[in-house]
């Protein structure tokens, strides 16, 4: 991967330059970044330039092979943990070096994929995928061996919030007592549910979301029009994963979106009308239908609508950049619905459903639930 091909974050790229080049390298470091951000692509990058030993602040130099390697990913050197799931291909015990084949593909065509992406990528998407035990032994078995080639020995790991107790302690352990020349990425989106054990003994380095100026400039590369590329920008905040979606019309968020559109409107046909409680009910049953991982999608979509909606309301409208593409829903005429008197409640109630699917509740109990309760807090009236 070449630090050009990495979108933006110049200050990251150099800080990260200079630390290889000056021999600082922190032996745990931990990149945090929300979604599309870049954060895999920068540590591929790195990875890269610590393995081959480039200069220059790019990897196009120096060790010819070393590149082609880390380019394909099967450098020895190089290894890899990412959350995984028993599957078709693996009936137990599944851990990342069974995926090594799908996780070069994921790589290669979706460098700024999110987890559902890989859920899909190796068919688990109806599954909940983890970084367990077994995968935490695998990372201290590799990494207690030499180096093949003699120099760094680098582990990623990927969405390291996946990552069970039982793991992060062994990997505690590991980042407390290193092997010479071991150098371990810890990549995630939500540094707060990583121990903070394991926090407090890597360097952190914190992404931000990219410029919309990066993501315009980007499509405008992949021949699209400048002002369709200049809407996909705004509405994507900083999520180049979700660009590409909106660019391909393969977003899942257009899909929540029907889903909450019908929410809203069997919500507002429910007052007084005992009926629209039958397709609360079957809205319930088709949402909970899903993944667990696409449940948790969703909520969190219904999270950020709600939020804009908001922020309409209060004419915080240079803020608002999320969209609705059906016809006959305008977010405007909605937005006087939430307001100071229930936005506590409804946000306190869709992260508690949230919490539920984590743990494996009935989807449908959860689902019904929230939707009666959140068609009551719709209807609350405004201060």
């Amino acid at each position: 991967m070449l630090f050009k091909n990495v979108l933006g974050l110049e200050h990251i790229k150099n800080h990260l330059v200079t630390t290889a080049e000056t021999g600082r390298v922190a032996h745990a470091q931990l990149f945090v970044g929300p979604e599309g951000s870049g954060v895999l692509p920068m540590a591929l990058a790195y990875a890269q330039y610590l393995l081959c030993g480039n200069t220059g602040g790019e990897n196009d130099g120096g060790n010819t092979v070393c590149n082609t390697k880390c380019n394909s990913l099967t450098h020895p050197d190089l290894h890899f943990a990412f959350p995984v799931s028993n599957s078709d291909k693996v009936k137990s015990h599944a851990v990342s070096d069974h995926y090594l084949e799908e996780w070069r593909h994921f790589v290669k065509e979706q460098p700024y994929g999110n987890l559902f992406d890989w859920y899909r990528q190796i068919g688990i998407e109806k599954k909940q995928g983890q970084i367990g035990v077994d995968e935490a032994q695998d990372m201290v078995k590799k990494l207690s061996l030499k180096s093949y080639e003699g120099g760094y020995k680098i582990l990623i790991v990927w969405m390291a919030e996946k990552m069970n107790i039982s793991a992060a302690n062994k990997l505690l352990k590991l980042i407390e007592e290193p092997p010479n020349k071991t150098v371990l990425l810890l990549l995630a989106e939500d540094e707060e549910q990583i121990i903070n054990t394991i926090r407090s003994r890597c360097q952190i380095l914190n992404f931000p979301p990219l410029p919309e100026q990066v993501i315009t400039d980007e499509l405008l590369l992949k021949g699209v029009g400048q002002t369709e590329a200049l809407t996909i920008a705004l509405e994507a905040n900083g999520n180049f994963n979700k660009a590409l979606d909106l660019l391909n019309k393969d977003s899942e968020d257009l899909v929540f979106e029907r889903w909450f559109v019908q929410w809203v409107r069997s919500a507002f046909k429910a007052k007084g009308n005992k009926g629209a409680i039958q397709e609360l009910i079957l809205w319930s049953e088709e949402v909970a239908k899903t993944g667990r991982e696409v449940q948790k999608k969703f909520l969190n979509y219904c999270l950020t609508m709600i939020r804009q909606a908001l922020l309409l309301n209060y004419n915080a409208n240079e803020l608002v950049y999320a969209k609705v593409h059906l016809e006959g829903f305008d977010l405007k005429k909605f937005a006087p619905f939430v307001h100071e008197n229930n936005i506590l409640d409804i946000v306190k109630e869709l992260e508690q459903a949230i919490f539920h699917v984590e743990r494996n509740g009935n989807s449908k109990l959860i689902f019904t639930d929230l939707s009666i309760k959140l068609t009551r807090l719709l209807h609350a009236k405004a201060a």
